[in-house]
């Protein structure tokens, strides 16, 4: 069976959970922006949770299928139509070969994933099938979609079922973004500190697969400092240091930047603390001129947040019986 790109949307790319092992070579993770949406919409297709999707940003691709399948679509609200007729998401529905699959306007959101039963089989490339386009790297042919292309997929078993709004996960507004003060955090006044959690923060339009940059908040005073060997003379640079997923700079003490699952391994820029894991799919589904804000937590707090997370993705199992 194949899948067939009528139309690739924005910006549609093959994504699974991505490839660990290689940040140190600077090859980032990449995958799913929205790991929790991803795995739920292999779950309703029946499919291993890892298994590689589409990831669409603000809008959908049309696409016709050459075989019957199940299909679901999750994450940010756009809503799937199969042959002109509106589907729920986060819900499971059939196709059948000749069926056209395309999307209405994006509702909320940033990001859904298409997910088909048996999976989008594009060869693996370091142990996943996730793009990464800067490196030219997974996916189809390493790129974004395009019109015309045809995706493999694998064998599949029928899926079913659907996900209640109580079991699924997206940013309120203004989203809160739980994060761990850094190693850098020294660098800054304890004033300018307590104004960085206080401000409200807004997406900039700069917001990608590799950072989410924010603006609107107070800038940053730096505590004085000799110019280190090896640093830049702004006082937000620092001899460089690798960058853990999550990391916030702040460049020139303005516009906090969250590195995302594109992102660069490392750099010469401070790092005033790391997003926590379990907040990195929220991120991925902010909207420019979305507001946000900032709040510390503790390892110990940081820790329940993970627990919880896969506490929430054990209930949709629950819920659908696997």
């Amino acid at each position: 069976m194949a899948v067939k790109v009528i139309n690739p949307g924005l910006s549609t790319t093959v994504q699974d959970l991505g490839r660990p092992g290689y940040y140190h070579l600077g090859i980032p993770l990449s995958g799913g922006m929205d790991r929790f949406a991803l795995r739920v919409a292999n779950m309703l297709v029946g499919n291993d949770e890892g298994a590689a999707v589409l990831e669409a940003v603000f809008m959908g691709p049309e696409l016709e299928f050459t075989a019957a399948a199940t299909v679901a679509v999750t994450g940010g609200d756009l809503p799937p139509k199969v042959n002109g007729e509106e589907r729920a998401g986060w819900e499971a529905f059939p196709v059948k070969a000749g069926d056209r699959l395309s999307f209405g306007f994006l509702k909320s959101g940033a990001r859904a994933y298409i997910a088909v039963s048996g999976g989008i089989d594009v060869p693996v490339k370091l142990g996943s099938r996730a793009t990464y386009t800067l490196g030219a790297l997974g996916g189809h042919e390493g790129r974004a979609l395009k019109a015309g292309d045809e995706l493999p997929v694998g064998e599949g078993v029928q899926g079913k079922g659907s996900v209640p709004e109580a079991l699924r996960r997206m940013p309120g507004s203004p989203a809160e973004l739980r994060m761990l003060p850094g190693l850098y955090w020294h660098r800054i006044t304890a004033e300018a500190g307590q104004r960085f959690f206080a401000d409200t923060w807004k997406v900039a339009p700069e917001a990608d697969r590799i950072g989410y940059r924010f603006k609107g908040g107070t800038a940053l005073d730096f505590v004085p400092r000799e110019q280190p060997f090896g640093a830049g003379s702004n006082p937000s640079n620092i001899v460089d240091a690798c960058y853990p997923y999550g990391s916030i700079q702040v460049p020139g003490g303005t516009e906090p930047i969250v590195l995302h699952r594109d992102a660069v391994s490392g750099g010469g820029y401070m790092m005033v603390g790391c997003v926590i894991s379990a907040d990195m799919d929220l991120i991925g589904q902010l909207q420019p001129h979305s507001p946000a804000r900032f709040v510390e937590v503790t390892m110990d707090q940081a820790l329940a947040a993970r627990a919880d997370r896969q506490a929430a993705l054990a209930r949709v199992r629950a819920h659908l019986g696997l």
